[in-house]
């Protein structure tokens, strides 16, 4: 998505939509990629969940990755020094788009939290560099029982004891946790000094070290954890940045998600859709298509209309993160009508599939508890809202953004 200098051409436009040739070109390999080697995979999955099997194993999301590795899908975000393709944020999200048109909970390999490239030499080889590779799985852990939204109300404590700290306390809904054999866990070491005053620290925490996770069921697919922490020690040297640093790296971690994650959801909704339009024109009643039927043509076309609003916020969202802009506006907006876009079309989409919708014989039943967790997850609908208001109160920023 480029924007064109208002005097290169005068008589013309000053901005231009279009996708450039490169990002044409990963978007459509990406999407060869899902296509032929990952959607085939889905009757199968869909079987093993209606006999309460898990869906994908660990070993076959491997395979997938060494095969789109191969494709040159490898560290979307990850720096070149590490391997990786490092790109740019608005490119990542059209590789993200791609990725939702699949059900399978399948990701391009090569990554870590990005907040791990604060570690140390030795954290590196330790942590980093294997779960770039696969061969370890971290989990982030901030949330508690009694701080979701309000992270700054976090209780775990770290105490110092000689040169290790004592962590005790629990933290809850954090996604690979009952995978994970280390976490980043942001704990409290400075009470007086509270969260954001520089009284918290982050800690990279095997699960050897003495924690264990409790799995969560939900209405979804898979499930999160509760991490428990009693008396677990961890030397000094694990300490991940600097004392008192962690919940700046904890809002770090949070604030990439905003625009990956409805960027995800609008491939969830564009393969939807066009589901809904194929049955539309084929499912026949009274003797004729219903889409004929003027309500499930009013239906399809809202949806295309909220996509294609939502496709532009998070594509500015991402574009805002490549322009080194402070991104926080731009991509609570994105999440925000994102994830509420992707609820209202996968809603609709059901009801023009009728009872087949419903069934699990097709994954729209399965989207449909799957997408619910968009308005919760790195930052509520209502904790997007106050965000957006707040910039807009307070001055922070403008309405209309940089076009404004």
């Amino acid at each position: 998505m480029r924007y064109r200098s208002p005097t290169a051409h005068p008589k013309k436009d000053i901005m231009d939509f279009a996708l450039s040739d490169e990002q044409k070109a990963i978007r459509d390999t990406a999407r060869s990629f899902i296509r032929k080697e990952v959607m085939p995979l889905e009757q199968e999955l869909l079987r093993r969940e209606r006999a309460h099997q898990p869906g994908l194993t660990r070993d076959e999301l491997r395979e997938l990755q060494s095969r789109a590795r191969k494709f040159g899908f490898w560290g979307l975000s990850t720096p070149q020094e590490y391997g990786g393709m490092d790109l740019p944020a608005v490119t990542q999200s059209l590789i993200w788009t791609e990725i939702g048109r699949t059900i399978l909970p399948f990701r391009f390999g090569g990554e870590a939290d990005n907040i791990l490239y604060h570690a140390n030499e030795q954290q590196r080889r330790e942590y980093l560099l294997p779960t770039i590779e696969g061969d370890r799985i971290s989990c982030f852990a901030i949330t508690e029982p009694g701080a979701g939204s309000d992270a700054a109300n976090i209780k775990l404590s770290a105490r110092r004891d000689g040169d290790d700290w004592i962590l005790n306390g629990e933290k809850t809904f954090i996604t690979n946790g009952n995978d994970a054999d280390f976490a980043i866990v942001v704990g409290v070491n400075d009470p007086e000094r509270g969260v954001r005053g520089g009284g918290t620290t982050a800690f990279l925490v095997d699960r050897a070290m003495g924690w264990r996770s409790e799995f969560i069921q939900t209405m979804g697919e898979g499930g999160p954890a509760s991490l428990v922490f009693e008396d677990v020690r961890v030397p000094g040297r694990n300490v991940l940045g600097e004392v008192g640093q962690g919940f700046e790296l904890g809002m770090q971690w949070i604030g990439r998600g905003r625009y990956i994650i409805p960027s995800h959801g609008l491939g969830i909704a564009e393969r939807a859709l066009q589901m809904a339009i194929d049955h539309a024109n084929t499912r026949e009643t009274f003797g004729r298509p219903i889409a004929t039927n003027q309500a499930i043509q009013w239906m399809i076309a809202d949806s295309e209309t909220e996509l294609e609003a939502a496709r532009w916020l998070v594509l500015r969202a991402a574009w805002t993160v490549d322009q080194g802009v402070d991104p926080r506006h731009s991509s609570s907006m994105a999440k925000l009508y994102g994830a509420g876009m992707i609820n209202r079309v996968v809603d609709r989409v059901l009801q023009i599939h009728g009872g087949m919708g419903y069934t699990r014989e097709l994954p729209i039943e399965r989207w449909y508890r799957q997408v619910r967790l968009m308005r919760i997850y790195e930052g509520t609908d209502e904790m997007q809202r106050l965000i957006i208001s707040r910039d807009l109160l307070r001055g922070y920023t403008t309405i209309g953004g940089h076009l404004g």
